[in-house]
């Protein structure tokens, strides 16, 4: 790859990466921004290519051989050098690393024979993205988000999702309706902790759809209304709930073995 040099505030380039800092602008352009080098690496490793690159020359001495292994498996020709000044201008992160990929959002297409994670008002981004690397754990390929989850192209929702990402197929439930689509078609499973029966009473193998809320909230009454079945974890009376992500490792542990 050859290096163009970027040193001015107001290139396009880097205009546009300002912009894909908030949500209606990473929707309009079909693109999110990466920051973190094993994301990136593992994505390309993996066979996902991002549509540009921006190095700083002190990243680029720092990881010389990875830097060397990316720029030899991309198809792209060239890459942006920018200075740090130009990195913080447009960094999410509180240190700048020195590294950022832009990627394309990957159109999803749902997958009949995997599993589903609904998730339904999550807005923690770090409970999001942990829960999308649980579900990609357990082989569940389909995350579909409701209209009131946070964004998954948020940069704390990668860091947590890490390369899972690309691997998912992301479904944006845009009216709220999916859900009503899939009665009758696939199990659907509530998370409840009041009132759903054990998870240890519920039969396993074959495809589900587990509906998960956030903690404070919990599933919303519609959902719960539309679900099959509510099913609960059994937890010590020493604490009320647990974490949404931690509930759906376990969730998802018990439904897939």
């Amino acid at each position: 790859m050859k290096a163009t040099e970027i040193t001015s505030q107001n290139n396009c380039q880097i205009k546009l990466l300002r912009k894909l800092a908030q949500k209606k602008y990473r929707r309009q352009n079909s693109k999110f921004t990466v920051e973190n080098l094993a994301i990136i690496y593992d994505a390309l490793n993996s066979g996902f290519d991002f549509t540009a690159l921006f190095l700083t020359q002190d990243f680029i001495d720092k990881n010389k051989e990875k830097c060397e292994y990316i720029q030899n498996k991309t198809k792209l020709i060239e890459y942006y050098l920018i200075d740090e000044a130009l990195n913080s201008s447009y960094s999410q992160l509180d240190t700048p690393s020195g590294i950022t990929a832009v990627y394309e959002k990957i159109p999803s297409v749902f997958n009949d024979s995997k599993s589903v994670v609904y998730l339904n008002g999550i807005k923690d981004p770090g409970n999001i993205g942990t829960i999308m690397r649980t579900a990609l754990a357990f082989d569940v390929l389909n995350i579909v988000l409701s209209p009131t989850c946070v964004d998954i192209y948020n940069f704390k929702a990668i860091s947590a999702a890490r390369d899972s990402v690309f691997k998912l197929n992301i479904i944006e439930d845009h009216d709220g309706n999916w859900l009503n689509g899939k009665k009758g078609k696939i199990p659907i499973l509530v998370a409840d902790s009041n009132n759903g029966v054990s998870l240890s009473e519920v039969k396993r193998g074959g495809s589900f759809c587990l509906v998960l809320g956030s903690e404070s909230h919990g599933v919303g009454e519609d959902m719960v209304k539309i679900a099959d079945k509510s099913i609960k974890i059994e937890i010590s009376n020493s604490i009320e709930s647990l974490n949404v992500s931690s509930a759906a490792a376990i969730l998802l542990h018990g439904l897939s073995n």
